[in-house]
């Protein structure tokens, strides 16, 4: 079983604009709402891939029963601790040359009581799971200490984290079986700028040397990287029409979880992974892939050893 922890969930509201122009009036020619934060997305891609997954975390009282009932209709079980406020709403702006512009909402305070029972909830649920992934943003009132918290409550499972700076460098300090960042991320928590292959394993290496028994390293259109520091591997992603890149990163971690729980070769858990980020990028909004386009995808993808 894959446990997927979310400590700050969200409806993704996506806005389509063909000319959006800043400081100016400006009209809305599409709109769609999601069910989003990135560890649940994560939970959906693990369902639509045909995996076993649980999700917890963060939920808030305005808004958390819709969320629920998604949760609920996508064959996802869950176990949250429930909070009073409001859900946060994040939005995200795409004009007509496919350029992104994100406003995120922060989610409202969580008190250290309740974050203490999350801690609990995780370390009770992850005695079941293979693999524990943790990832996103935090609410207000909690610390970025907190991932610490939450990877040693994860105990002995695999630990995948995808989160910014740090969030990151608490759950290194912790110890994780893999870190997701993507290249503006790695080189934000290096301090480093990175223009060669040979330069972002580098970069890999450093967050191995900080915790992480594996970096998979997300470039964009240009796929991926996967290390343990010894053997380094690349994938490059297909060409495919662009609709919205958001979730890419939240459904390439739920492949290499799935991929991960079955203990397939780091080679595999790449293709996997770059598969599902691209197939994701194919639909409109924050929804997520479908398993046909996953299945495409996959067999037309190459992974080489660097």
């Amino acid at each position: 079983m894959i446990l997927t922890v979310c400590p700050n969930p969200c409806i993704d509201c996506t806005l389509e604009v063909e000319d959006f122009r800043v400081g100016r009036l400006n009209r809305v020619d599409n709109r769609i709402e999601n069910m989003a934060g990135k560890a649940l997305n994560t939970a959906v891609g693990v369902k639509r891939l045909g995996g076993d997954v649980f999700a917890s975390g963060f939920m808030f009282e305005r808004g958390g029963r819709q969320f629920v009932r998604f949760l609920n209709n996508e064959g996802i079980e869950n176990d949250f601790v429930w909070n009073k406020g409001r859900l946060r709403i994040n939005y995200k702006i795409i004009d007509g040359k496919s350029m992104m512009t994100e406003i995120n909402d922060r989610g409202d305070f969580v008190n250290r009581r309740q974050q203490q029972d999350l801690i609990e909830k995780v370390r009770f649920h992850s005695a079941n799971a293979a693999v524990v992934v943790i990832s996103g943003s935090l609410p207000a009132g909690v610390d970025d200490g907190f991932y610490y918290e939450l990877v040693k409550a994860a105990g002995d499972s695999k630990v995948i984290v995808d989160a910014e700076k740090g969030r990151m460098l608490e759950a290194l300090k912790a110890g994780v079986y893999m870190a997701k960042p993507n290249l503006f991320e790695l080189e934000t928590l290096n301090d480093e700028r990175y223009d060669s292959f040979e330069e972002m394993i580098g970069g890999c290496k450093k967050l191995i040397e900080m915790g992480a028994e594996n970096v998979m390293l997300s470039i964009g259109k240009n796929g991926a990287i996967f290390t343990d520091g010894n053997e380094s591997y690349y994938c490059k992603s297909e060409n495919v029409a662009v609709n919205s890149t958001v979730g890419a990163g939240d459904s390439m971690v739920a492949a290499a979880a799935i991929a991960i729980e079955r203990f397939d070769e780091r080679e595999n858990v790449l293709r996997s992974a770059v598969a599902a980020a691209t197939a994701s990028i194919t639909t409109a909004g924050t929804n997520l892939f479908t398993k046909e386009k996953y299945d495409e995808i996959y067999e037309k993808l190459t992974v080489v050893k660097m």
